[in-house]
């Protein structure tokens, strides 16, 4: 069955906002919502067939927009492969040139609406942002949170609190310091045993790769609806990470730095490779930092995650 090749948009509006349409209930899914887009004809770019298929759709010209995610999905009767693009700017103003519904709809809210299946990953991607904060160890308590105070300040909204560093009484209450002056400004990542997770329904759970590979056969840890991250570092590692159901991973190291002198550099078309057919959100880490978000897109990472490059 050959594999029906679609370029699909995640259009944001001046305030944030991401536009869906609901498929007609003759075509196949019929009823449920998605991401606007259409079938990438032969010869075609996916971006070409993207600017193409949003004027016949939605009436708007793009005039800037950088690769997300690529998904593939089979289905039991269609096989796809979703080229998705993050459309950052437009002419005209969208409307259902088809008759479709619109809606547009704060990203924190589009896991509340009916999508496709193949839809899930392309729906975390929209809801993350393209830096990934990695707290740096050995601070004080009070430096450490001095530091993410000016993080957020500066926009910063996923971070993940690693602090290997501390016993486990100081890291707890540290955790719950941070969640606290987060809160309704970004998603705050923890680590360590799972038993500490329902200690912190409000947190992202971020697992190592031997957290990962011990219990990546039990499925997923933590229920949906809370972020599930993992780090990975090869193949063999991402094939956990999809099996257990993580919301997204951090990919590593990528180039080499003075923090892991010992651990050898995969470099860019290694990573890119690696993420050829792999349908999650990926941040890059290892020497990587804000100029390198362009790239890191075009081989189909989400984004960057960093230490030095984003502490202030």
């Amino acid at each position: 069955m050959k594999r029906l090749h679609v370029a699909a948009g995640v259009i944001r509006g001046a305030n944030g906002h991401v536009l869906i349409a609901k498929r007609p209930m003759d075509k196949h899914q019929g009823g449920l919502w998605e991401f606007p887009g259409g079938k990438v004809e032969e010869g075609e770019s996916a971006e070409s067939a993207l600017a193409r298929e949003l004027a016949e759709e939605l009436g708007i010209a793009v005039t800037a927009a950088r690769p997300l995610i690529q998904v593939r999905h089979d289905y039991p009767d269609k096989q796809v492969l979703l080229d998705v693009w993050e459309v950052l700017e437009f002419v005209g103003e969208a409307h259902g040139a088809e008759g479709q519904p619109l809606a547009w709809v704060a990203a924190e809210d589009l896991p509340r609406y009916d999508f496709p299946a193949a839809n899930r990953p392309i729906i975390a991607a929209a809801r993350l942002p393209k830096s990934y904060l990695i707290t740096p160890d050995r601070l004080a308590p009070q430096q450490l949170l001095s530091g993410l105070a000016l993080a957020l300040d500066a926009g910063t909204r996923l971070l993940q609190l690693r602090c290997p560093s501390l016993p486990d009484a100081e890291y707890l209450a540290l955790a719950s310091q941070v969640l606290e002056m987060s809160a309704g400004r970004a998603q705050v990542m923890l680590k360590g045993p799972l038993e500490w997770a329902d200690d912190f329904p409000d947190a992202g759970w971020h697992l190592t790769a031997s957290q990962l590979v011990r219990h990546a056969g039990a499925g997923r840890p933590i229920e949906p609806g809370r972020w599930l991250a993992a780090s990975c570092h090869d193949r063999a590692e991402l094939e956990l990470a999809k099996q257990m159901g993580v919301d997204f991973i951090v990919l590593s190291p990528i180039l080499a730095t003075a923090s892991h002198p010992e651990a050898t550099p995969m470099g860019w078309q290694c990573a890119a490779d690696l993420l050829l057919g792999f349908a999650q959100p990926a941040y890059l880490l290892g020497g990587l930092g804000p100029s390198d978000m362009a790239r890191a897109s075009q081989i189909g990472a989400q984004g960057v995650a960093g230490v030095s490059a984003f502490w202030p």
